[in-house]
């Protein structure tokens, strides 16, 4: 009897400890619509196609914004679609790549946690099943509505039954399920939000990669703009180490809507100024500048976050190349393509590549898989990898494989180790006499 007691309580402590995450599909998995897209594809040959889209457009993103019961526009949408099975085999070819980028990077978080991950949507199993199934999420775990075909195979309805039918069908369907442990609820919709008002969740996070609702965000106990920033807050395995949204990328003077894209379909948080004032200074962790634009060497000394700067021009007349070596900055400048030197950016923070760099080393870098990778930038001073290689060593450390270019400044080693380390080590890394700048990259 004893035993039996203290089994229920060890259960009930392992319960209490337990979470769950509770994801959309629409406009979170994914970054667009399936119902929207599926319209697109039946309705391609019917003469008022545009009508209808628009139509169905407007119903979801009436009960999206909690204008509209769920119901009511789930039913206006599937009565307006003209699909068929054929058509259901097109959108799922579609939404596989269509698969929200963050989503798509962390595929080792959903194997990880596929006990945990559930798709709550108020989609539909015919869809949203094939476009999951290969994050590892299980069968078992997708809860979502399903289509009532006719004989002919054309949809001609769906499961009335279905609680996820029904408006506020989120709540009622946990109400069943009742998990025994902490829900987190991750999506972009007002259903999504609704599991907080509820209480059923602990934690909404309004997800907005794909859309910003401002009716859902302003609810939300978090705006997560990605998978990544989620993870990170949640200490949870992430492909990356510090999710981009938190980079802060400041474009100053004559820049190309190119680049500028190009930097914001990569995740960083992007901003423009006429001016570089001290606060963005300190702020920043890129700076893209314009033909022409400079930075004082005394401002740049103000800019103790900045990892790169991307020039549109010749920047050894406007920068100071060795004021930004000192401090671990690293330049990338183009005369005549802006794109290129946003590219540029982009692989030096996801993988730590300096290549074509006109102030630091040149490494250009595979990228390592079951592992993680960190930078050490330091003074180019004799016995320097030796102790990094020391504190790998003192903290058992599995090196897979190691890189390191220097110049007359400074050491440029870029590690790539096993999956199994002791977080110590980045702290001894970086009190190294002569260390410039540490980052972990994933």
């Amino acid at each position: 009897m004893c035993s039996d007691k203290r089994n229920s309580r060890l259960f009930k402590n392992k319960s209490v400890s337990k979470k769950y995450y509770i994801i959309d599909f629409d406009s979170t998995f994914t970054q667009v619509e399936a119902l929207d897209e599926l319209a697109r594809i039946s309705l391609q040959e019917h003469p008022e196609r545009e009508q209808i889209y628009k139509k169905i457009e407007d119903l979801t993103n009436l009960a999206m914004e909690g204008k509209l019961s769920f119901r009511e526009s789930l039913a206006g949408r599937v009565q307006l679609l003209e699909a068929n099975k054929d058509h259901l085999k097109q959108l799922v070819k579609h939404l596989k790549k269509q698969v929200s980028t963050s989503f798509s990077r962390n595929k080792h978080f959903f194997k990880q946690h596929a006990d945990d991950v559930l798709i709550v949507s108020g989609g539909f199993k015919e869809f949203i099943t094939p476009v999951v199934l290969p994050f590892h999420i299980k069968k078992e775990n997708i809860y979502a509505n399903t289509f009532v075909f006719n004989k002919e195979g054309k949809i001609v309805g769906y499961d009335e039954n279905n609680p996820l039918s029904n408006e506020g069908g989120k709540v009622k369907l946990l109400k069943e399920l009742q998990l025994p442990g902490e829900i987190h609820g991750i999506g972009d919709g007002y259903s999504d939000f609704q599991l907080k008002e509820s209480g059923m969740i602990k934690k909404f996070y309004a997800f907005t990669e794909n859309i910003e609702r401002k009716s859902v965000t302003e609810k939300a106990d978090h705006i997560t703009p990605s998978l990544d920033e989620f993870l990170y807050l949640n200490n949870l395995p992430a492909a990356i180490s510090y999710p981009k949204n938190r980079i802060q990328c400041w474009v100053v003077g004559d820049v190309p809507d190119a680049a500028v894209k190009y930097l914001k379909k990569e995740g960083f948080t992007v901003k423009h100024t006429a001016k570089l004032e001290d606060k963005q200074l300190k702020e920043a962790g890129i700076i893209l500048l314009g033909h022409k634009e400079t930075i004082a060497p005394e401002k740049l000394a103000k800019a103790t976050r900045l990892k790169v700067i991307g020039y549109l021009g010749n920047s050894k007349k406007y920068i100071s190349q060795e004021t930004c070596t000192d401090m671990g900055i690293v330049i990338f400048d183009n005369i005549k393509k802006a794109e290129s030197v946003a590219k540029r950016i982009a692989d030096f923070i996801n993988t730590g590549d300096a290549f074509k760099s006109s102030n630091f080393p040149n490494i250009q870098l595979p990228k390592v898989k079951n592992g993680h990778r960190f930078v050490h930038i330091h003074r180019n001073v004799p016995g320097m990898m030796a102790k990094v290689n020391q504190v790998l060593a003192d903290h058992s450390t599995n090196i897979v494989s190691q890189f390191l270019m220097t110049n007359e400044r400074i050491g440029y080693v870029i590690t790539d180790i096993s999956a199994e380390y002791d977080k110590k080590v980045w702290q001894d890394l970086k009190q190294i006499k002569d260390t410039i700048s540490f980052r972990v990259l994933y």
